[in-house]
C-alpha cells in the first residue's frame, strides 16, 4: 500500500502544453462559430444605404428586418431624429438583395395589434432603374391601431342603427306587417290578384271584365273571318270582271273592233260624200251633160245609203253591249 501511493501522485507530463493547446482550441471554435455566424448573418457582405423617413418610429428597433414579399432583403442600422422633426431610419441592405427595389418601390411602416412595427418594401415593376445607393425614401403609416377610434365609432353607429330598425315603431317593422298583410290576402281566392286590388270583390270585378273581353274578341275574331271570306269572294269577281271587261274576247276587244268597223265604214261614206260633191260641181258646171250626171245620181245614192244603214246597224250593236248600253228607262226606289 505505500509503495502504490507515490505512484498515483505522480505528475502528469506536458500539463502546461495540453492545457495551452485545449484552450486554443476552444478559442479557435469559438471564434469559427462566431465568424460563421457573421458571415450568415452577412456581415461581410457588400451593403448599400438606404434612408426611410417616418413621420414615427415607434416600434421599430435597431436590427429589425425589411421584408419584401415576406423575405428580409435589408437590416436597420441606426435611428435617429432628423431637422425636420421626422424619424430617420438608415437601413443596410445586401447587394445580392438590391435587385428586388427599385426607383418606383414604395415602403411602409405597419403596425397590428399584436407584435412590434414591420417595414414592407412593395415594387410594381421590376423593370425600374435599380435604387440608387444612399437614396432617400418616405415611408407610409399603416398602424392598425390608429384606426381603431373610428372603428368604435362606426360599431356604435350601426349599433344605434339597429337599435332603430328593431323598435315596435319602426320602418322595418311597418314593412314587414305589410309583407303579412300581403301573404296573407295572397293566401285567398284568387291569390296575387287579390294582393294587388286589396279585396276578393275587386279581383272578382277584374276576372269578370276578363271574360267579357274574351267574349267581345271571341265576336272580333268571327267578324274577322266573315270579312276575309267576303274579300275573298270579292277578289274572285274583281278576277272574273277584269277578265270579261279586259281581257282577251272581252268587252274593250269587241268594241274596239266595233269602233274600227265604223271608222271604216265611216270612211267609206265621206268618200261616197266626196263623190256625191264631185258630181255636183261637174253638174253645176257642165249643165249641157244634165242626162249623163242625172243618171250615175241614183247609183251614187244607193251606195250612200248602204253606208248609213251599215253603219246605223253598227250603232245598234255597239249601244246593246256594255258598257255602251243607255238604260232611258228613270227607275224608283
Amino acid at each position: 500500500m505505500a509503495d502504490e501511493e507515490p505512484r498515483n501522485l505522480e505528475p502528469v507530463r506536458n500539463v502546461g502544453a495540453k492545457a495551452t493547446l485545449l484552450l486554443v482550441f476552444t478559442f479557435g471554435l469559438l471564434a469559427a462559430f462566431l465568424g460563421y455566424v457573421l458571415y450568415a448573418r452577412g456581415t461581410f457582405e457588400e451593403t448599400q444605404r438606404l434612408v426611410l423617413m417616418a413621420d414615427n418610429a415607434e416600434g421599430v428597433s435597431v436590427g429589425s428586418d425589411l421584408t419584401f414579399s415576406g423575405f428580409p432583403v435589408g437590416r436597420v442600422q441606426r435611428i435617429e431624429l432628423a431637422r425636420t422633426g421626422q424619424a430617420r431610419i438608415e437601413v443596410d441592405v445586401p447587394r445580392s438583395a438590391a435587385q428586388w427595389l427599385r426607383a418606383s418601390s414604395v415602403f411602409t411602416l405597419e403596425r397590428g395589434l399584436v407584435g412590434g412595427a414591420r417595414l414592407r418594401a412593395f415594387t410594381g415593376d421590376l423593370g425600374d432603374a435599380p435604387l440608387p445607393d444612399g437614396a432617400v425614401r418616405p415611408v407610409l403609416r399603416g398602424d392598425t391601431t390608429d384606426e381603431l377610434p373610428a372603428l368604435v365609432a362606426s360599431v356604435k353607429r350601426l349599433v344605434e342603427n339597429v337599435e332603430r330598425m328593431t323598435a315596435e315603431d319602426s320602418d322595418v317593422n311597418r314593412g314587414l306587417q305589410g309583407v303579412r298583410t300581403l301573404t296573407d290576402r295572397m293566401g285567398g281566392r284568387y291569390g296575387m290578384l287579390t294582393a294587388m286590388l286589396g279585396s276578393e270583390e275587386e279581383a272578382k270585378k277584374v276576372i269578370d271584365a276578363i271574360g267579357r273581353t274574351n267574349e267581345v274578341l271571341a265576336s272580333v275574331d268571327a267578324l274577322a273571318r266573315r270579312l276575309d271570306g267576303l274579300g275573298r269572294k270579292l277578289e274572285g269577281t274583281l278576277a272574273t270582271a277584269d277578265r270579261r271587261v279586259l281581257g282577251e274576247g272581252g268587252v274593250i276587244d269587241e268594241t274596239q273592233r266595233a269602233v274600227q268597223q265604223v271608222n271604216a265604214m265611216l270612211g267609206e261614206a265621206r268618200q261616197s260624200l266626196a263623190r256625191l260633191d264631185a258630181l255636183l260641181a261637174d253638174a253645176q258646171a257642165i249643165a249641157g251633160d244634165t242626162r249623163a250626171a242625172t243618171a250615175d245620181l241614183p247609183a251614187l245614192r244607193a251606195e250612200v245609203e248602204s253606208s248609213l244603214r251599215k253603219t246605223g246597224r253598227l250603232i245598234d250593236e255597239i249601244n246593246r253591249k256594255w258598257p255602251f248600253s243607255r238604260d232611258t228607262e228613270l227607275r224608283l226606289p
